[in-house]
């Protein structure tokens, strides 16, 4: 899958976004599976939807609450996370030794309250089981948000405050998953049935099948497919270096920064006469990051 995104960020502007059922459609009528099969019996392509598995993020995204790097702290068991059939996007806290498991948010369990009160920092257990989604609401509105944990003294007080037996509570660590290639959002899915399931817990990418209509199946990422590009040849396209001074308490690469940043980044476009065509999107370092810190100037970049 990466190869094929190269080859069309190069070649043309990126792999498929399919955003409706007009572009499924659209797609259906020009491969014919017939066709298809005249390459090896091969019905799947690749698309530009992959699963960002590294994208975890707090439920608080208040930056202030946290000193540099303290949004990265994790304490995942081992094997965690896994996400098991691709529907484990939340972050639950084991009671009897406080390490993580990530786990499908429709789990109905206790969770974890953070309340801030100027420099003190409590949290709170629920008296009732929810799913993660009602456990952030019932937290947000009765104390600050779902308990996001720092440190490993802060992941202490936690496991004090629910020790004994062996049970499950939410926290606020969760994934933002399924993205697009060119990095525009849409919610619009055609998944086939039984999709996506993980089966190998590595099939972050996706592939149109159509042998079944176009819909989609999630699959291994190293798999050699076929795939679909979008845009006009030749297409402009330009990669800008930016450096940055590091506000002070920010994690420059905390997704909610770099979205933050993106969106002023397009209204300034905007401004400039330029149309709601134009994508903006980070370019991903090797080790998955997006800013490092110049050794010489002492400054993070892009």
């Amino acid at each position: 899958m990466s190869e094929a995104q190269r080859y069309c960020r190069e070649k043309h502007t990126d792999l498929a976004t399919v955003d409706s059922m007009e572009v499924v459609q659209l797609l259906n009528d020009k491969l014919d599976p017939n066709k298809l099969s005249e390459h090896g019996n091969i019905y799947r392509v690749w698309i530009g939807l992959y699963d960002d598995v590294d994208s975890w993020m707090w439920s608080l995204s208040d930056t202030s609450f946290f000193k540099p790097r303290e949004t990265k702290f994790r304490q995942w068991a081992s094997g965690e996370p896994n996400n098991k059939y691709s529907v484990e996007h939340c972050t639950l806290i084991i009671s009897n030794n406080g390490l993580w498991n990530d786990g499908g948010c429709a789990a109905r369990v206790n969770a974890v309250c953070l309340d801030v009160r100027g420099p003190n920092v409590t949290f709170v257990l629920t008296d009732s089981k929810m799913n993660w989604t009602e456990a952030q609401s019932y937290c947000r509105e009765h104390h600050t948000d779902l308990a996001s944990v720092r440190n490993k003294t802060e992941n202490q007080q936690i496991v004090e405050l629910v020790s004994g037996g062996y049970y499950y509570y939410w926290i606020g660590l969760y994934r933002d998953s399924w993205k697009w290639s060119d990095g525009s959002f849409s919610p619009f899915r055609y998944w086939a049935g039984g999709e996506p399931n993980n089966r190998n817990y590595n099939e972050a990418c996706v592939v149109a099948a159509f042998h079944d209509s176009g819909k989609w199946e999630d699959a291994d990422c190293g798999l050699k497919k076929p795939f679909i590009c979008y845009g006009p040849v030749p297409v402009s396209m330009k990669v800008i270096k930016v450096s940055v001074e590091k506000p002070n308490g920010v994690e420059l690469n905390d997704p909610a920064f770099l979205d933050a940043m993106l969106v002023e980044a397009k209204k300034n476009l905007r401004a400039q006469g330029l149309d709601d065509n134009v994508q903006l999107a980070w370019r991903k370092q090797p080790d998955g990051q997006v800013f490092h810190e110049e050794e010489e100037e002492k400054r993070d970049e892009l």
